[in-house]
């Protein structure tokens, strides 16, 4: 849960459920959803990166 701690009562879904938006996207590649998930998560959490880097991965 992010930011908007509701239920769309209409839908079912969080509010904030974003991943339903990018895995529907018919103009992402697998790769541009892979920098999205993958991506972000290295540049926010930089030491994870690190990690991941020195695992060769």
């Amino acid at each position: 849960i992010g930011a908007v701690r509701g239920i769309d009562p209409e839908t079912g879904h969080y509010f904030d459920d974003t991943k339903r938006y990018i895995e529907a996207s018919k103009i992402l590649s697998d790769a541009d959803r892979a920098q999205i998930y993958e991506g972000n998560a290295r540049r926010v959490f930089p030491r994870l990166d690190a990690a991941l880097k020195a695992q060769g991965r």
